[in-house]
């Protein structure tokens, strides 16, 4: 396979309204069939009017660019300090709903196209209809990816070629099988394009010759076959926004409203072990904890008053006398955490009254 990756030069300035198809026919008369058309979803924003209003600076400014980005936003996926990481409507996922400033009037935001696929499969028709040419189109636009710097052009729509090259069922030179093998031909296509399109050159339209013998016959399923489903995004959230949510999770877990009357079911001492020591390890390091077992049972009585201020007790009931302690952990402050490690041993927990001295305390049976 030899590529071609040609500019395609002329088109201009682009204002709502424009007639797209015929700016690119009469830019690139010398488009093929089989020709893989990209273009930027800048320029199909501005001709379907997908373009806001905003302040030219200032405050007002970044508070219309924020209700502009709310009504872009399905879901807020990271944040730090000014950069919002969020999923469209679409299903994107990319800083500030794609929004963009560049190559624009000062006094306007550009949005992405409503519905992308539909954007590329209508030019597609048009240039069809007009010019007797049979070509696949890519909607592009640039976005960063997680874990590396920079950033690429990506596919959003695209008509008239499949998104994805599914090698899953082939063998490879050595004999093993592909089962997992995807590749999203789009994104490298459109990857390709942006090398000669730039971003200050106002050449929003490429063209990649070679990689299609022809056009597919139909429009196909489009780029929203990219957009991998939420049961099977293993990195839905940001680490701040999944440890928030997490620890919400961790504040409703079940209680059990009374402790086990089988002495059988009493907290297993060596999970709760194991729940202090990955807490103590691994999510608070430097805090004290101290494990009080049926040894020491008899001093609990006069030492749990002298506790400082703000302690945290937790209680691991025995189940056949329920005011009977068999362990006292102590937690410093930050019970949650605790319990949210208990829970993965599979102890739960069961508030109890807190002590005159104001202390909070929780029984804990399995």
């Amino acid at each position: 396979m030899r590529l071609e990756i040609l500019p395609v030069l002329g088109i201009g300035d682009v204002s709502e309204g424009d007639d797209l198809a015929a700016l690119i026919g009469n830019a690139a008369p010398w488009l093929r069939d089989g020709d893989v058309l990209v273009v930027t979803s800048k320029i199909i924003s501005k001709a379907e009017g997908r373009l806001v209003d905003v302040p030219a600076d200032g405050p007002e400014r970044l508070a219309a660019r924020d209700e502009v980005l709310a009504g872009e936003t399905v879901r807020v996926v990271a944040s730090r300090g000014a950069t919002r990481i969020v999923q469209t409507h679409h299903g994107f996922v990319m800083a500030a709903a794609g929004i963009d400033a560049s190559n624009v009037a000062k006094t306007q935001l550009v949005l992405l196209p409503r519905d992308p696929d539909a954007s590329a499969r209508t030019l597609r028709t048009e240039l069809r209809d007009r010019y007797d040419v049979e070509v696949a189109v890519i909607v592009s636009d640039t976005m960063g990816r997680p874990w590396r710097n920079g950033l690429t052009d990506v596919a959003l729509g695209v008509a008239g070629m499949s998104a994805l090259r599914d090698h899953r069922g082939e063998v490879d030179p050595y004999g093993n099988e592909l089962s997992l093998t995807q590749m999203a031909v789009v994104d490298e296509l459109a990857g390709a394009a942006e090398l000669v399109k730039g971003k200050c050159d106002q050449v929003p339209v490429a063209v990649v010759r070679g990689y299609l013998p022809a056009a597919d016959g139909d429009d196909g399923p489009g780029a929203a076959t990219l957009v991998r489903d939420a049961s099977l995004d293993l990195f839905s959230l940001g680490t701040a926004e999944a440890t928030a949510a997490g620890m919400r999770a961790a504040a409703v877990l079940p209680d059990r409203p009374t402790v086990p009357a089988d002495p059988e079911q009493a907290a297993d001492p060596a999970a709760v072990r194991r729940a202090i020591a990955a807490v103590a390890e691994v999510v608070a390091p430097g805090t004290t904890f101290t494990l009080v077992d049926d040894e020491v049972r008899a001093t609990l009585a006069a030492t749990m008053p002298q506790w400082p201020t703000g302690a945290t007790r937790l209680v691991l009931a025995s189940p056949a006398d329920p005011t009977s302690p068999a362990a006292l952990v102590r937690f410093g402050a930050d019970v949650q955490r605790l319990r949210t490690a208990l829970a993965a041993e599979s102890v739960a927990s069961v508030p109890l009254p807190p002590p005159a001295d104001g202390t909070a305390v929780a029984a804990l049976a399995v």
